[in-house]
């Protein structure tokens, strides 16, 4: 886990462009405090910088890392948790290792099979390889995004690095908004598909190569996309064995490590299955488990179930209370760690466990990912309801296979009783209409900040929906849950893994997420949702897979809580000071996008925070912190 950057540019002044890439790689110091590098090609223009998180062979694995002929040379953040089998394979090929990191893996692996290597590899990464002889960059991210890679494009000249902050610092490409990516931020609180809010700035999609030559264009291509191409030929029993060996395997290779390893642990399905995985595959090894908690009440305390794990697992428990306190003192300092507004206030409280987490341990597993995967969002169930409806009064239910019945769903339908309020909203209008168009009105979060913007920032909604159709009816998948699951993997989960990454990697901390290994997804995908949604139970199908591992009281929870925070109850306090501050600033006000009376009504008349203010916050911050800057 580290911090890369790099450029390849027609300039000739070759200490100008070393001190650029210098000047880049200090933004990334925080991602890597155990070493750097850098490696310089003057007559290809190409320069490469590494910082340095040592997990894997922390003598030998320096980078850059070169192949013995010294002609290529590669920067790498991530890990490949199959290095030890790939490396095998490739000894038996007559490749010669002087040292045994997943690093030196990736460079014999290109050799031997070239861009296609990533197909093989089974991790989290984001790398750059110089080719010397071939005369190209080779850049890859991983199949789901959980290492990030940003670059930027212009006259020739290519950069790139693992975070925004570190491209601006070049000075090759200034701080400027992208109004692309304000009109999603708005609407879904992250950007869509290579969009950033940064203008001219883009994302290396997951599950995509990028290829660049001095003098070319940035070449980019697919390797891996997520298939719904069902399997009819196995039964439930077959899946359940399936998934429970796959999860075990995963957790396994994710063990992999010489430093010190933990878990962070809420006493949900997902942590707290990885955490009783983790300590029976470590035997009398002792494992760190890591908790944040609130002390207003029990709906923002989940320690007691967290506690129970630990104590059944057997770990060594730490926690940490937070309080509006650490809310005002850490939030910008978070946002400069995101480089782009944060999807939700949890990346608040994730942040501090990590900081905790860090002071034991340098690796730590986490539950990431199982909404998205095992169909475990209440949305999920909003949607199949109508959908249920829909069938029964049309009669199309039995026509449609991938859909289940409303007589089936009826018993799961408790899991609304909380929804309410969100149910009669979002059946005002559109009932039965078109999927897509009734999944983008369950996403769009912008109805609750429209009246704060300002009536001279035009936004073009239909555009906006269209981008969100391209992906949500870009999959083959028939089922709406399908189609619903792979929009949220290709937007959503990206925003968490973003979470994910700066929370962690600014205390210096590689975090790694086993549900998201890609063969449980691809197994995931490969089941008929009437088995693993059957009857509309959320998280039915892994539940069945993991009974016997943990603890009754989490088997039987019913409440899904998703680390909610205080804000309400802060924000009769300090908080509504600091929010007027913020919002109600010269600054902000004279941006043309914020409207001063409507936000100023909203904290002062409003005694709720609600997830529109929220966004609002979160972006004055981002203003305040990269483009007034």
């Amino acid at each position: 886990m580290c911090g890369i950057a790099g450029l390849i540019v027609n300039n000739s002044d070759f200490s100008e462009q070393q001190h650029l890439l210098t000047r880049m790689m200090q933004l990334l110091a925080h991602r890597g405090p155990d070493g750097e590098g850098q490696f310089c090609d003057k007559d290809a223009g190409v320069f490469l910088g590494h910082k340095r998180l040592a997990i894997i062979d922390p003598e030998h694995a320096h980078q850059p890392m070169a192949n013995r002929r010294g002609d290529i040379q590669l920067i790498f953040n991530g890990c490949i948790y199959n290095y030890e089998e790939l490396a095998r394979i490739l000894r038996a090929k007559g490749h010669v290792f002087k040292s045994y990191s997943d690093t030196e893996m990736i460079v014999h692996a290109y050799e031997e099979w070239g861009e296609s290597c990533t197909n093989k590899f089974n991790g989290m990464w984001a790398f750059a390889l110089w080719d010397a002889s071939k005369q190209k960059l080779f850049c890859s991210r991983d199949r789901i995004g959980i290492k990030p890679f940003y670059y930027h494009f212009s006259n020739g000249n290519f950069y790139f690095a693992s975070e925004i902050k570190a491209l601006t610092a070049s000075g090759a490409v200034n701080a400027e908004l992208n109004y692309d990516g304000l009109r999603q931020y708005l609407t879904f609180q992250y950007c869509l598909g290579s969009n950033t809010m940064f203008n001219k700035i883009y994302r290396l999609e997951p599950g995509y190569n990028l290829v660049m030559r001095p003098g070319g264009s940035p070449e980019l291509s697919q390797y891996w996309d997520i298939s719904f191409k069902i399997d009819d030929s196995r039964n439930e029993d077959y899946f359940v064995r399936k998934l429970r060996s796959l999860l075990e395997d995963a957790v396994r290779l994710r063990l992999r490590s010489d430093v010190p390893l933990g878990a962070t642990l809420s006493g949900g399905l997902d942590s707290s299955s990885i955490v009783c995985m983790a300590s029976a595959l470590m035997g009398d090894i002792p494992m760190d488990t890591f908790t944040g908690a609130f002390s207003e009440g029990k709906d923002f305390n989940e320690t007691h179930y967290a506690k129970i794990v630990s104590h059944h697992s057997g770990t060594r428990y730490n926690e940490i209370y937070l309080g509006a306190g650490n809310f005002l003192d850490s939030i910008e300092k978070i946002m400069w760690h995101m480089d782009e507004p944060a999807a939700g206030p949890g990346v608040f409280p994730q942040y501090w466990v990590s900081q905790l987490a860090s002071e034991r341990v340098k690796v730590c597993l986490g539950g990431q990912g199982g909404d998205e995967i095992f169909i475990g969002y209440v949305r999920y169930l909003i949607a199949y309801l109508e959908a249920c409806l829909k069938g029964a009064i049309y009669g199309t239910a039995e026509l449609e296979h991938y859909v289940t019945t409303l007589q089936s769903i009826i018993p799961n339908l408790r899991e609304l009783e909380n929804y309410l309020p969100m149910l009669k909203i979002f059946w005002q209008e559109g009932l039965f209409d078109d999927p897509a168009k009734r999944y983008f009105r369950l996403m769009n979060r912008f109805a609750s900040c429209e009246s704060m913007l300002s009536a001279d920032l035009k936004l073009d909604h239909n555009l906006t929906f269209n981008e969100f159709s391209n992906i949500f009816d870009h999959s083959e998948a028939e089922s709406i849950i399908n189609r619903i699951i792979y929009f949220d993997l290709k937007t959503h989960l990206q925003s968490l893994l973003h979470v994910e990454d700066r929370t962690s990697m600014a205390h210096g901390l590689e975090s790694r997420v086993p549900l998201l290994d890609h063969r449980i997804i691809e197994l995931m995908s490969s089941i008929s949702p009437v088995i693993k949604f059957k009857n509309g139970r959320l998280k039915r199908f892994v539940r069945k897979a993991v009974y016997d591992l943990l603890p009754v009281e989490v088997l039987s929870r019913k409440v899904k809580m998703g680390f909610p925070v205080p804000l309400n109850q802060w924000f009769a306090g300090n908080l509504g000071d600091f929010i007027h501050d913020i919002l109600m600033s010269s600054k902000c006000t004279q941006r043309g996008i914020f409207e001063k009376k409507a936000i100023e009504l909203e904290i002062t008349k409003n005694d709720k925070f609600g997830r529109g203010l929220w966004g609002l916050l979160c972006l004055e911050i981002w203003f305040n912190q990269f483009i007034d800057k």
